[in-house]
């Protein structure tokens, strides 16, 4: 939460700078978010694609480790502590 916090103080002072100066951001806000939501997928795509041309399985797991703490920016269970949770819901 104190990194969400941080992030929308540092926006609002870019904001206050922003107006002090009398300059426009450079994109309409609903640009800029969609842009960000863009990147954010594309960063996404690329892990596992690069996992199944290796010819490794994309599992729940591997997303809740590898891509989920890059998408929420919190730190995520170890690996194999899930891997054993998956493996308890498939059967």
């Amino acid at each position: 939460m104190k990194l969400y916090l941080v992030s929308l103080g540092a926006g609002v002072l870019v904001g206050i700078i922003y107006a002090l100066m009398q300059v426009r951001s450079p994109a309409p806000p609903a640009v800029a978010l969609i842009g960000l939501l863009g990147m954010l997928i594309g960063e996404q795509v690329v892990p596992p694609i690069k996992r199944m041309l290796a010819g490794e399985p994309v599992t729940v797991a591997w997303f809740h480790s590898e891509c989920m703490p890059k998408i929420t920016g919190t730190p995520a269970p170890p690996l194999a502590a899930r891997e054993g949770a998956d493996k308890d819901q498939t059967h």
